[in-house]
């Protein structure tokens, strides 16, 4: 297994953990204002959206399954955040939009977001971190 220089882990394992690591202090960042990141992910595509969702379309830009999204919403609509609509056009078709209180929210929790950018961006530097997204891009692709 490739290894980097000065560690004894194996490079993949080092990205992973260090994923997770990032992921972690996001979730605790949010969760100290009720949120988590599939919420926000939700709540920005909705606000971004200008205009009340169809589950559907909702899952499609989260990539997430319906049924995923439907419990999703189902916490949003709980917490306040967001409501169900009816389509003018289909009533069979249940559209999401923001709340109020949801519009808020995803204020807060796109500043909590930012602020994490910039403190990671900070603490690798912008060679680092022009080189860490070149090198991911490179992984995935």
């Amino acid at each position: 297994m490739n290894k980097t220089p000065g560690s004894d882990r194996p490079v993949l394992w080092q990205v992973l953990g260090a994923a997770h690591a990032l992921e972690a202090r996001l979730e605790s960042a949010l969760s100290a204002v009720g949120l988590s990141l599939p919420k926000i992910g939700v709540l920005k595509i909705l606000a971004d959206a200008k205009e009340p969702m169809p589950l559907s379309e909702l899952a499609e830009h989260s990539h997430c399954v319906r049924s995923n999204m439907t419990q999703l919403v189902d916490r949003l609509e709980a917490d306040g955040l967001v409501r169900r609509v009816s389509d003018a056009g289909d009533r069979r078709i249940r559209r999401v939009s923001l709340t109020g209180s949801g519009r808020k929210a995803c204020t807060e929790g796109v500043r909590i977001l930012e602020a994490h950018e910039r403190e990671t961006a900070r603490a690798l530097g912008q060679a680092d971190a022009a080189a860490l997204t070149e090198a991911l891009g490179r992984v995935v692709s």
